[in-house]
């Protein structure tokens, strides 16, 4: 999961960084609104954490301009204003949580998985499966890991959307044949490691973390640390 953190106090994005890179996200910070505006419309991001008082172009600016460049990327927005009024106008321009610094680093954890689930709830609508930093576009036949496409077969395709429709669960070899092969005979079960092979060259071999894995003697299964 790519996190853009956008928060000009040295100090408060070290500490951001730090607790969520060991949460096992990826973290790419922005010290001021120019930059973040740059970084924001250069790459693909999974969430954006943004300070509201910011150098140059403030967050709810920045919130603004992701919405006006139809971003669906979910906003989270920090500030040492607490009153319903500043939240009430962050939620309007844009954002989808707002935290009240100081920070308490468990409930911000909390809140970005809140938003991921929510993220993908809505998604699971348009049939965009995701897990992780990979995207599935079910019905545009586009695979995407952190933005970047990745070009399959059609029947890798159909391979990782069955795996990716049961994500954190095992599949079995009888199963993928069945579903993706049509077909329950034993003499095609050589075909099923084949083609994990094709997938794992593809989607995992560019990335640290693997995310199709093999769980001995039961199948295989797609999931991610998020």
């Amino acid at each position: 999961m790519k996190i853009l953190v956008v928060e000009d106090d040295s100090r408060i994005s070290g500490f951001l960084s730090k607790g969520l890179t060991e949460a096992g996200y990826y973290v790419q910070l922005a010290a001021d609104g120019n930059e973040a505006r740059t970084l924001i419309q250069a790459e693909n991001w999974d969430l954006f954490i943004l300070d509201v008082m910011l150098p140059d172009i403030d967050g709810l600016q920045l919130a603004q301009l992701i919405r006006f460049k139809k971003i669906d990327t979910p906003v989270l927005m920090l500030s040492a204003l607490g009153e319903a009024e500043d939240k009430i106008k962050a939620l309007d321009l844009g954002a989808d949580d707002y935290l009240v610094k100081p920070v308490h680093f468990p409930e911000l954890l909390s809140r970005i998985k809140a938003l991921r689930r929510r993220y993908e709830l809505h998604y699971a609508k348009d049939q965009i499966l995701l897990c992780g930093d990979l995207r599935v576009n079910v019905d545009a036949n586009v695979v995407e890991r952190a933005g970047n496409e990745i070009i399959l077969s059609a029947k890798e395709f159909k391979f990782l959307v069955f795996l990716m429709e049961n994500k954190n669960k095992i599949v079995t070899r009888s199963q993928i044949l069945q579903i993706v092969w049509n077909t329950n005979m034993d003499t095609f079960t050589n075909v099923v490691d084949v083609y994990i092979s094709y997938l794992r060259n593809k989607v995992d071999s560019n990335f640290s973390e693997k995310l199709i894995k093999t769980v001995k003697g039961r199948g295989y299964m797609i999931t991610a640390n998020e």
